[in-house]
């Protein structure tokens, strides 16, 4: 991880990242937005959530999509749309074997992120993992990334060091 991204993420979650790998996306204002974690902490502990997303702006406007009830609703058409199931199930898969691939943890196997496959517990992940993994992933996340507001246009969220 290169120092600079390191101390980004650090200003932007307010306190040391932990178990950073790599930055997994950019922001359009050029600071990373999403990073890749380890799956296992620098202390030993398992970590499930390979994407993990750290823009302050983008948080907030992830948590009030959540706030707005969306995560009930798509929950709810994980029971009634096979499709969505199927693909929601492949999106979990694919965390699942993207993180295998970074160290195979005994501890989570099987668990993915944000209560994939089948609810959805947490919009951060699955916005996350959209734009780490990139579009037609995961569905859900991509639904959420594309109901939120632009939140790079007012610029950085942080002071990027120099």
């Amino acid at each position: 991880m290169d120092p600079a991204d390191a101390a980004v993420v650090r200003a932007q979650l307010g306190r040391p990242p932990r178990g950073l790998r790599s930055v997994a996306h950019r922001c359009p204002c050029g600071l990373p937005d999403v990073v890749e974690s380890e799956p296992r902490l620098p202390d030993g502990s398992p970590f499930p959530t390979m994407y993990y997303l750290t823009c302050p702006r983008a948080t907030a406007a992830v948590s009030t999509l959540e706030a707005s009830g969306l995560m009930r609703e798509m929950s709810a058409r994980l029971d009634t749309d096979p499709e969505l199931r199927a693909a929601y199930a492949a999106a979990h898969e694919a965390y699942l074997h993207g993180r295998y691939e970074l160290a195979h943890v005994p501890e989570i196997e099987g668990v993915s992120a944000g209560g994939m496959p089948d609810r959805v517990k947490c919009l951060h992940v699955l916005v996350a993992h959209a734009l780490g993994a990139g579009p037609g992933v995961n569905p859900l996340g991509d639904e959420a990334l594309a109901a939120l507001p632009e939140w790079w246009r007012a610029g950085p969220c942080v002071e990027p060091p120099a």
